[in-house]
């Protein structure tokens, strides 16, 4: 790899930014190829046994609105009355009309007793983390959203995942608004973060 890729690379990781579906085009619709390149990208991230045990559902178009509609009733349904927030759930039935794509990412079992759970939500999170950096890379925004909601066994069932597998997130993609101004970020200095061990 040539230290020019490497910067590239680095670049874009450090401009990935939450792009939250307030702020998408809801009207500018994303590419089938275009999307189905993003989730290819993610593919190619670490996989123990190869179990790849990652499944997205895509949701576009009405099926967004039938999204929304469900996300409320098993928010409304799970949710202990003295937890219950109107303000979550109105946005619930907002956001997925706000995105032009909403992927429901799933952890689907596939390595069996052999591999933990654990290592099969990792890998479907560098996964994601492919995702992002490669709709970023598009030009497009994106957000990944983990309600408590998405582990209920109603919102499974609804998915139509198995009784083993999990939903991890839900991927918001969409084109920035016209002038949105790029959110800024800043992280702790990695020194911080870090124990060198050299004997």
């Amino acid at each position: 790899m040539s230290v020019a890729t490497h910067t590239h690379i680095s670049a874009l990781i450090r401009h990935r930014r939450s792009i939250k579906p307030v702020d998408m085009d809801s009207s500018r619709a994303v590419e089938r190829t275009l999307l189905t390149t993003i989730l290819e990208d993610a593919t190619w991230a670490p996989t123990h046994g190869l179990t790849e045990p990652w499944k997205f559902i895509v949701h576009q178009g009405g099926a967004r609105q039938r999204l929304a509609e469900t996300m409320q009733c098993v928010y409304q349904a799970t949710t202990p009355a003295n937890e219950f927030r109107e303000d979550k759930m109105k946005k619930m039935g907002e956001n997925p009309l706000l995105a032009p794509v909403v992927i429901a990412c799933v952890m689907e079992r596939r390595g069996g007793a052999k591999i933990p759970e654990v290592e099969e939500i990792e890998a479907v999170a560098c996964a994601l983390q492919n995702l992002q950096l490669s709709a970023t890379a598009a030009g497009l925004g994106c957000y990944w959203s983990s309600p408590p909601l998405l582990g209920t066994r109603e919102f499974a069932e609804w998915l139509q995942i198995g009784v083993e597998d999990r939903c991890v997130g839900l991927i918001y993609l969409g084109w920035p608004k016209s002038g949105l101004n790029w959110p800024r970020s800043v992280r702790q200095p990695v020194e911080s973060k870090t124990r060198w061990c050299d004997e």
